[in-house]
């Protein structure tokens, strides 16, 4: 399923704590007085509940003008980043997690972490690890897909950049470095999640007599 992002009044989307698609209810806010008990309204903060885990997120109007709204999520500090694929292995979640907590604070920052969860996922899919350009290289002399390999290099040469700023300055461009986080799943997904999916299926579902058959088959000079 498509992941879509939670915004302000969304009936309905992926919520950025537990990742679930789920609905979400609204609310704004109510100081009360400890002394005088009296009630007073913020106008410009608001609550959205999610009806899966209960987790809430927490909006404010960064225009202050009743006319023109516009309302900023300010809680979780990841915001709207997708959760990472379930099949990173554990140290690289930690990585993107860590990435997208500050996201809001330093996209550079952001993207720069991204770059190091690629060069440990390039080691995960059997490279040295040391060198992500040299390890994209190889990917590639193994038959690794153009579509995944620009997606490779994008993250390698956006976080390279905010490393060591070049050509490409993403300092105060959270954009960018939101679509790192996307082209990173989708990475795994094509890498990691999808060649378990078909292995799954073929070590348990196709016959031992023809996976044989398809032995001899592919064994034919």
């Amino acid at each position: 399923m498509t992941y879509v992002s939670l915004t302000h009044y969304a009936s309905a989307a992926n919520c950025p704590i537990c990742g679930a698609y789920a609905k979400f209810e609204w609310y704004y806010t109510q100081v009360v007085a400890i002394r005088t008990k009296n009630t007073k309204d913020i106008n410009n903060m608001e609550f959205g509940i999610c009806a899966h885990c209960n987790s809430y997120t927490i909006w404010v109007d960064i225009r202050h003008n009743v006319r023109e709204r516009d309302y900023r999520m300010i809680f979780p500090f990841s915001g709207n980043i997708p959760v990472p694929n379930d099949d990173l292995p554990d140290d690289i979640k930690l990585d993107y997690k860590e990435a997208a907590s500050v996201v809001n604070l330093s996209p550079r920052g952001s993207v720069a972490l991204l770059r190091l969860a690629l060069q440990k996922l390039c080691k995960h899919l059997g490279e040295k690890g040391e060198n992500i350009n040299n390890d994209i290289k190889s990917l590639v002399s193994k038959g690794l897909s153009p579509t995944i390999q620009k997606a490779l290099d994008s993250v390698r040469v956006t976080g390279n950049s905010a490393v060591h700023p070049g050509v490409l300055d993403i300092k105060d461009d959270r954009e960018t470095a939101v679509k790192m986080f996307g082209f990173l799943n989708i990475i795994a997904d094509v890498m990691i999640t999808q060649p378990k999916m078909i292995n799954e299926y073929y070590e348990f579902k196709v016959p031992e007599g023809d996976k044989i058959a398809i032995e001899k088959r592919d064994n034919k000079g």
